[in-house]
């Protein structure tokens, strides 16, 4: 069908009218795309406290990698997309929403990889929901779940499952796990392999007893064999460094001065000796981890250090050979000495114990001056009644010092002294955690990284007194309880989602698993 003059004119206008709007769609979609850029719309979820997954965050103390800057953190989905210095974040602001908090310290947020949340098995102790509502409400975003005190313990694939399904819509911040190395998959690497492809971040093993039936202890052969198998997935093996050694006698039987009471008691059935062994034992494997050793890639990570003395020594010499080794110290162990502890108090009791003033001064000089790597809360909650507290035995109470919510504040209050400063303390539970952990997007404030960031006031004091908020399952085992600290959280963001607000969390657990890969 032809058309005439007067139809083509028409349909020629119709055609140059449809390409106009075709044209202008770009321009129409960008004015949208503004739109909601300048005015965010509400996210439907109950994981975050704000109605936005775009924002700033500014404050005159930003702890960066560059140092402590005034300027503002943008977060858009989850990531920071720019950190910006000073006052130019704010023309770039405009309307967007934001978070102002002046002086307040913004920090990324804390990774803790030493943690016990025993669960499933034990919730009883603690749990994955009172165990992460305490973490971020301490500004602590990620924590790597050990793999015993739990039951069963994740010692294999399957028991590893166990664990992912029982954090499941339970946990309100990050949580990745270590698996166990025990002598029964030593020897395994088959087995072995498949609990590293499952997703565990590392293995961890106990040179002496641990408590639990289903970890039993490892020694330097052991040890030998999963650094072999850890060198292919250039993953960490976390050690418990201590070796039983005959004491000389029955402290149980004896009276007076060694009354099952008096702490010094319990110091003398695990002296300082057994830990320098222990390490003397690990350094005849560690070499193995040196470049072009046969388990390069692999790496031994000490943790819980408590003698500052020789077995500290030791690990700085292995250190300056090549070995691939690291250290932890635990806050109890910078907080608190052999001497002030006082009768009866089992909330004290830990393994490694607690050692004398000299020896603390000693650790807080290791740590100032790099050989102590980082921090961890050594987190090993229980239930009240094996604390034992009528009988106050230091000798039969279950040993673990419950500390997850309070690591940041104890810190500072007692670093203040040696004049600690805030890039140390992203240092020490941010920057080197991630690395041991393999989390190369957390750890620290820069572009492209997850918006996992702490805020906190450092000048604030508060009193941990029954009328402080603690969000741990058993707050009257803690040995901070009673305290007068320093440092109060206001913010805990995962992922960009606000889970913590001066003592409110988010309605639901969103919180990721995180497995390697």
């Amino acid at each position: 069908m032809s058309l005439n003059a007067s139809e083509r004119e028409v349909v020629a206008v119709k055609m140059k009218s449809k390409w106009r709007i075709l044209a202008l769609l770009p321009l129409l979609l960008s004015f949208v795309l503004l739109y909601f850029d300048i005015y965010p719309q509400a996210i439907t979820t109950k994981c975050t406290l704000i109605p936005y997954k775009h924002y700033w965050i500014a404050s005159k103390r930003i702890v960066t990698p560059k140092g402590v800057i005034s300027g503002a953190v943008e977060v858009r989905g989850g990531k920071i997309v720019s950190v910006v210095e000073e006052d130019d974040w704010r023309g770039n602001a405009r309307s967007k929403h934001i978070f102002n908090y002046g002086e307040a310290v913004i920090m990324p947020g804390l990774i803790d990889v030493h943690a016990h949340l025993d669960d499933p098995g034990r919730t009883e102790w603690e749990g994955f929901p009172s165990g992460t509502r305490a973490a971020a409400a301490g500004g602590i975003t990620t924590l790597i779940d050990m793999p015993l005190n739990s039951f069963p313990s994740t010692v294999s694939e399957e028991t590893l499952k166990l664990k992912t399904k029982a954090a499941e819509g339970r946990i309100f911040i990050d949580v990745g796990f270590w698996g166990g190395l025990v002598p029964e998959n030593a020897f395994n690497a088959t087995c072995l392999e498949r609990l590293l492809k499952a997703g565990v971040l590392g293995l961890k093993s106990f040179m002496c007893p641990s408590g639990i039936n289903d970890f039993p202890m490892t020694n330097s052969s052991h040890i030998k064999e999963g650094l072999h198998v850890l060198a292919k997935y250039k993953r960490p093996l976390l050690v418990h460094a201590e070796i039983q050694q005959e004491l000389g006698g029955d402290l149980e039987k004896m009276n007076g001065a060694d009354n099952p009471r008096s702490y010094s008691t319990y110091l003398k059935t695990r002296p300082s000796s057994w830990e320098q062994a222990a390490v003397r034992e690990l350094l005849t494997v560690t070499k193995d981890t040196r470049t072009g050793g046969p388990a390069e890639g692999a790496h031994l990570h000490i943790v819980h250090l408590a003698d500052a003395r020789s077995s500290l020594e030791l690990i700085k010499e292995a250190k300056g050979s090549g070995d691939s080794v690291t250290v932890e110290t635990c806050p109890h162990y910078l907080a608190f000495s052999a001497e002030e502890i006082p009768d009866g108090d089992t909330r004290f009791k830990c393994a490694p114990p607690i050692r004398d003033a000299e020896n603390k001064e000693k650790l807080w000089a290791a740590l100032m001056d790099g050989d102590i790597d980082m921090l961890s809360s050594d987190h090993s909650p229980t239930v009240p009644e094996l604390k034992l507290f009528n009988d106050g035995d230091f000798l039969r109470a279950w040993g673990g010092v419950s500390s997850l919510q309070f690591v940041l504040p104890v810190t500072w209050s007692y670093g203040r002294k040696y004049g600690i400063t805030l890039n140390q303390l992203a240092s020490w539970w941010s920057e080197r955690p991630a690395k041991l952990a393999g989390q190369d997007l957390k750890g620290a404030i820069a572009v492209g990284n997850h918006a996992d960031i702490v805020v906190w006031e450092p000048e604030v004091e508060f009193e941990l007194d029954d009328n402080h908020h603690v969000y741990i399952k058993h707050p009257k085992i803690s040995a901070y309880m009673g305290s007068k600290l320093t440092g109060k959280v206001l913010a805990t963001f995962v992922r960009g989602n606000l889970v913590f607000k001066e003592g409110k969390h988010a309605p639901s657990a969103c919180g990721a698993t995180v497995l390697a890969t």
